[in-house]
């Protein structure tokens, strides 16, 4: 046979390196390296040439056959780089940030009305020396009714549908548990209050199976009805921002006595019930190891849903745990 030149090759070369150089995408450039370097590629078939060669055109074949294969897998790579760093390029090009657009817009959010309630009444009785005292959600039947003289027996028990786990531990149908806890560890004088979740089986327009709670405590050696009704009204007047018609009301609680309901009159006329509060009983204070006859003290507590309703004008306590951002945005 007669054996290919040196030009032979060099112009099959220069084909294929043309050809490889047209290759615009990189899934283009795979395929002709499969056709280029495979086992059926021409340059496959050049070699098979070798064996019907003597030895000297062997070795002069077979130089000029790798020569070959050296410029195509050459130029493979290089056009491979090129093509790369373009489907970088054109990648990076894509995912440019333009800095002049303006930003997207991201509602913000803001604190709940039941917060901004809490953080309202929290700021009155902190000025007023009040500090915060917070204890556990679930709670001990001793610690939410046996030690507040609300014995099993006793019928105050009944205004209470109470969530229980067994028969001595339930979700706190009141945050008066933390008063008991914290006469327990602190000597008096005491002033506190209890800002918190509190648990009870009721659920409608007004009511919830979870709600808030803030109740207050202060116990000193000089505490009296006249100083509670002090604070309360000025605490009445600071939270609704203007000064408040109010009347206490007799009322009863098996952990104060005496005791009273908190009226306020309403702009259209009519009272509205709003707390309850009394003297601590001298049975609790003795519950917790406080002499009744040296010290004495007052108590009371409110619905933070109540007076979130009452300062924002809701009439339905439901929205505060709905979730619907139509309402709660308008609190941000």
């Amino acid at each position: 046979m007669t054996a290919l030149t040196a030009e032979d090759f060099a112009q099959f070369g220069d084909a294929v390196i043309v050809l490889i150089n047209q290759a615009n995408d990189q899934n283009t450039l795979a395929q002709l390296r499969s056709n280029l370097q495979g086992k059926k590629s021409p340059t496959t078939a050049l070699s098979k040439q070798m064996g019907k060669l003597d030895g000297e055109g062997k070795k002069t074949y077979g130089a000029y056959l790798h020569e070959l294969r050296t410029r195509i897998a050459t130029a493979l790579d290089e056009r491979g780089d090129i093509l790369a760093k373009q489907a970088l390029n054109a990648k990076l090009l894509a995912e440019q940030i333009d800095i002049t657009l303006p930003p997207r817009h991201r509602p913000t959010g803001g604190l709940h009305p039941i917060t901004h309630t809490t953080q309202r009444m929290k700021q009155f009785f902190v000025q007023a020396g009040f500090s915060v005292a917070t204890g556990p959600e679930v709670e001990s039947d001793y610690y939410n009714f046996e030690a507040l003289n609300i014995p099993s027996h006793h019928p105050a028990r009944a205004m209470h549908d109470t969530f229980y786990f067994d028969a001595h531990y339930l979700l706190r149908t009141h945050t008066s548990g933390v008063q008991i806890r914290t006469m327990e560890k602190s000597e008096p004088p005491l002033r506190i209050i209890c800002p918190g979740r509190v648990y009870r089986c009721d659920s409608d327009q007004t009511h919830s199976p979870m709600f808030h709670q803030m109740e207050g405590l202060m116990i000193s050696k000089s505490s009296n009805f006249a100083e509670l009704k002090g604070v309360i009204h000025e605490f009445l007047n600071a939270f609704f921002g203007k000064e408040m018609t109010v009347r206490f009301r007799p009322s009863f609680f098996p952990f104060t006595e005496p005791s009273a309901e908190v009226d306020i009159l309403s702009d259209n006329g009519k009272w509205l019930e709003v707390l309850g509060c009394g003297m601590v009983h001298p049975q609790v204070l003795r519950n917790c190891g406080i002499d009744p006859d040296e010290y004495t003290g007052f108590a009371f507590g409110l619905g933070i849903e109540r007076f979130a309703m009452l300062y924002y004008g809701i009439d339905d306590l439901r929205v505060f745990f709905q979730n619907d951002v139509r309402f709660l945005g308008q609190f941000a």
